[in-house]
């Protein structure tokens, strides 16, 4: 029960990233998600918009964290650590 719990977590805080990235781009950008995308891989700014888009993982945290689902805003925090490692691992490679 407790990893079914975490793993709904992790998935909300994926999709709320996914979400945030796209918002972004599509909002204030105002430009095609995927050509976004890849020329921001090219020029090495890719990691920039995953934390954008990892600011939109606050709302489902603090909803999960009022709701007293623990376990649930832990799946969003290790989502959003994650996106951390990528963010990382796309500024140095």
């Amino acid at each position: 029960m407790i990893k079914k719990e975490i793993a709904i977590g992790f998935l909300i805080g994926i999709t709320a990233n996914l979400a945030g990235m796209f918002l972004y781009i599509s909002i204030i950008m105002q430009k095609e998600f995927e050509v976004v995308l890849s020329k921001a891989s090219e020029e090495g700014v890719l990691g920039s918009i995953i934390a954008l888009g990892a600011i939109l993982n606050f709302l489902p945290f603090f909803v999960f964290i009022k709701k007293k689902q623990d376990y649930r805003a832990r799946g969003v925090l290790m989502a959003t650590i994650l996106s951390a490692i990528i963010i990382l691992t796309t500024k140095f490679i």
